[in-house]
């Protein structure tokens, strides 16, 4: 670079050595080029580590009626009153999140160091147009991110998707993967596949979903889930038998903890890397959980990866910032979520994004 610079110039120089007007024009030139040349290979510096996010954004619907699913509730006459305005802030507040955790979580930010995520899951998106508000028309909008997205047949039109910054994840391929109902269930979500390049050259290949809830009780729903465990079980057991190196990461969530049988199946086959993780700011926030029930943390959402990745692995956090969170009637932080009931609350969601980083 300096050798250009220098020729450079020389040339300006030359052009301009009868007119004494322009050589002070030109050494002015020549000193801010020098400023910007200087900050940009510290700019431009490819990033030490491949960042990886799940996040279930809660409910994330736009206001118009899609008549073929139960969306009622989310729309401006709904029980929610669920209003374009609120669903900005919804749409702005999620990429506010990402986009801080692409920021260093240090009290001095040096933004040479800012990276945005490569690849995220969001979970409980309703369809193609609350992702194109959020990749086109929010505070992210300046990223870049493309997107895939399932077309499920979950009665409320709740889906999956992946998005991905196309400088770092190139898809060679993705699909949906139907899960069949159970007698009794209402359809649940697709499992969303996808394989890639990363801008290291190696292949990777990501299943995000969405298993069913617990709402009509766990024992009950449990054999569901563990169906979507088989499911995912199956693909991974076709991956790894044709290359026992695969690089492969489950993430998403699970509606299942830990010690459920539907992460336990998984746990056989993959490195549950997510187990364990906390709060980047757990000392002060005590977060040690992606999701608060009944007074208590836990992990509903989870991210496993193959051996082959968790070599590699450098850290795996909850995105606990405190705009985030709010006090529970006991004084205790948790993820401040956008309605509490039918009541509008103004919070992202009442889950915390999981944030994996793996060596490049």
């Amino acid at each position: 670079m300096m050798p250009f610079m220098i020729s450079m110039f020389q040339s300006l120089a030359h052009i301009s050595q009868s007119c004494d007007d322009c050589r002070q024009f030109v050494v002015k030139v020549f000193v801010i080029l020098c400023g910007v040349f200087c900050v940009l290979p510290a700019v431009a510096e490819e990033p030490s580590a491949f960042t990886f996010v799940t996040y279930n954004v809660e409910n994330l619907f736009d206001c118009r009626h899609d008549t073929l699913k139960n969306d009622h509730e989310f729309l401006p006459d709904g029980d929610r009153r669920w209003t374009w305005k609120r669903y900005r802030k919804k749409v702005n507040d999620i990429a506010r999140v990402l986009h801080e955790i692409g920021e260093p979580n240090e009290s001095k930010v040096d933004y040479t160091k800012f990276h945005i995520p490569d690849v995220i899951v969001l979970c409980e998106v309703e369809n193609d147009s609350v992702i194109v508000s959020l990749t086109r028309r929010s505070l992210l909008r300046s990223a870049g991110y493309r997107y895939v997205i399932t077309q499920s047949e979950d009665p409320r039109g709740v889906d999956v998707s992946i998005l991905y910054n196309p400088l770092t994840f190139r898809p060679d391929t993705f699909f949906s993967i139907r899960v069949d109902s159970l007698r009794g269930f209402v359809p649940t979500r697709d499992i969303l596949y996808i394989k890639g390049t990363t801008r290291a050259g190696e292949k990777l290949h990501v299943f995000a979903l969405h298993a069913p809830s617990r709402s009509s009780g766990e024992m009950k729903t449990r054999p569901y889930r563990m169906l979507v465990s088989n499911t995912v079980a199956h693909h991974v057991d076709s991956l790894l038998a044709d290359d026992p190196s695969a690089n492969i990461i489950v993430a998403g969530d699970f509606n299942d903890y830990s010690y459920n049988e539907s992460l336990k199946n998984l746990s056989e086959r993959l490195c549950h890397i997510s187990k364990d993780a906390k709060g980047y700011n757990e000392n002060r926030t005590h977060v040690h959980g992606t999701y608060y029930f009944q007074g208590e943390w836990g992990s509903l959402d989870h991210i496993l990866v193959s051996p082959s990745i968790a070599s590699k692995v450098t850290q795996c956090n909850i995105f606990d910032r405190d705009w985030l969170l709010e006090l529970d009637a006991h004084g205790v932080l948790k993820p401040k979520r956008t309605y509490r009931g039918t009541m509008y609350n103004g919070g992202v969601s009442d889950h915390l994004p999981l944030v994996l980083k793996i060596e490049r």
